[in-house]
């Protein structure tokens, strides 16, 4: 604690959970349907004149047996989240709740382990050591898949006039990830062309106490009892998941061996690749790479020239695209980090207090007492106004030159993006390889275009992206 956050006043944490059980089920209704998700946050940030309240959070009952939460949105609240010695994450991963273990083979995987559960570490460290002994296949392998994407993209364009981006996207993201971990192209297993279908099911199943539909002509009231009240079985993807498993079983022999040296079993270790290739990497990329699009084709023709510039300047000065001519791109890393400050891939963070600890905001101190439940929702607090000018705006160069300091408040891997993913944290363990592959698309994207033009809109998470114009290179 700092003499300044020493002499904070301390504050009573504002706002009230309302009627049992029923303050929960009004909570998640002004969540999903009534104010939406920015709105159901915001609002109560501005009704209590705090960036730290308390509020039920969903999916309540009977999802989670816990609702209530003290809420943060600023910057210097946010990252007591990623204070393991103050917070205990054990099944805290897609929020309040925790889905069946029957999705994940009967197994609580590494992403819902507390960091002071032995397991952590050892599953921890062979994600880390698996990615550091695959770094020199990131570029090769994504340039391939990538290429792939834009000759089906100009395809598209051909024959329609248009190209709808989000699958082209998908399939691009799982043909990289299957091939880094597999060793070999999904069309050469009996997933041919359905990973991604398979996924996308298994992740929503999952995901779905924390989604709305939007169906106009479906009764608020029904959906939320389909999708919000109670978990959705497993059983309607059960064949699905075990096709992924199989496939990934089979071919990822080298990795599972390793697996077995530190004492897991093969068929628990597969399972945890799986959520770390399907879950984590595929789900982010589904929502990171539309957005990249989405930001950098709404910024226009200015923006797109100054990338195309030191795109091809560095990979002309270097020889190709390679890490040093990657590196060299500090618009081209700005843009992929400002991305990912305003449209956070994951967009909660939860917790639970070990020990009575005292919390920061700009202006306020707050106790926080043992086993409350933090809820961070990271949206707002990488957009604190104190922290980045004009924060609701997309900057291109927001953090080039000394402005670079400030992605230390950029935090969505689950941690801070100026810290290295490590075995005694929860940060996300691919986080350095997607911030490279945001790169690398738009490095590989304008040395083929000058320029392009798209529409966007939004879906249940993230962006659709559709491309109306495409011009290509002319130097």
């Amino acid at each position: 604690m700092s003499s300044s956050d020493s002499k904070l006043p301390l504050r009573d944490i504002p706002g009230d959970y309302g009627l049992p059980f029923f303050g929960a089920i009004k909570d998640r209704f002004d969540f999903h349907y009534n104010q939406g998700t920015d709105g159901f946050f915001r609002s109560r940030m501005q009704s209590y004149q705090s960036t730290v309240y308390r509020a039920n959070v969903p999916p309540g009952p009977f999802n989670a047996p816990k609702s209530k939460a003290i809420v943060l949105v600023d910057a210097v609240s946010f990252p007591i989240l990623f204070n393991n010695s103050k917070v205990d994450k054990t099944n805290y991963f897609d929020g309040t709740f925790m889905p069946s273990t029957d999705f994940t083979g009967g197994y609580r995987l590494c992403p819902f382990l507390d960091t002071c559960e032995p397991k952590h570490a050892t599953l921890k460290g062979l994600f880390l050591s698996t990615l550091a002994n695959l770094h020199n296949r990131f570029i090769p392998l994504f340039l391939s898949s990538i290429s792939e994407l834009f000759t089906h993209l100009e395809h598209e364009m051909s024959d329609k006039g248009e190209a709808y981006f989000n699958t082209l996207s998908d399939d691009m993201a799982f043909d990289f990830l299957f091939r880094l971990f597999c060793e070999k192209s999904p069309s050469e297993t009996s997933l041919a062309s359905d990973g991604p279908t398979f996924l996308n099911k298994w992740v929503f199943f999952q995901l779905a106490p924390l989604i709305s539909l939007g169906l106009k002509h479906v009764p608020n009231f029904i959906e939320d009892l389909v999708l919000h009240t109670f978990p959705l079985p497993f059983f309607p993807i059960k064949s699905d998941y075990k096709k992924i498993f199989d496939v990934f079983y089979k071919s990822m022999g080298s990795i599972l061996d390793e697996a077995e040296k530190l004492g897991l079993k093969r068929d628990e270790a597969c399972h945890n690749f799986i959520f770390l290739a399907g879950f984590n990497s595929y789900g982010g990329m589904k929502v990171f790479f539309p957005a990249l699009i989405r930001w950098v084709g709404a910024a226009g023709e200015s923006l797109h020239r100054r990338l195309t510039h030191e795109i091809r300047t560095a990979v002309k000065e270097e020889g190709g695209i390679t890490f040093s001519a990657v590196n060299r791109m500090s618009l081209t890393k700005s843009v992929v980090y400002e991305t990912l400050r305003i449209d956070p891939p994951v967009p909660f963070q939860t917790a639970k207090a070990r020990e009575d600890v005292i919390i920061h905001s700009h202006d306020s101190s707050f106790l926080i007492k043992k086993d409350e439940i933090i809820f961070g929702y990271q949206p707002l607090a990488t957009k604190d106004p104190k922290i980045f000018e004009n924060p609701e705006e997309f900057i291109a160069d927001r953090f080039v030159g000394d402005r670079e300091e400030l992605i230390k408040y950029v935090y969505w891997s689950n941690g801070k993006e100026s810290d290295d993913s490590t075995v005694d944290d929860k940060q996300c363990p691919g986080k350095d390889l997607v911030v490279l592959l945001g790169r690398l698309m738009l490095v590989e994207f304008f040395l083929r275009y000058d320029t392009f033009e798209i529409e966007f809109g939004k879906l249940l998470l993230g962006y659709k992206v559709t491309f109306k114009s495409v011009t290509k290179a002319t130097s």
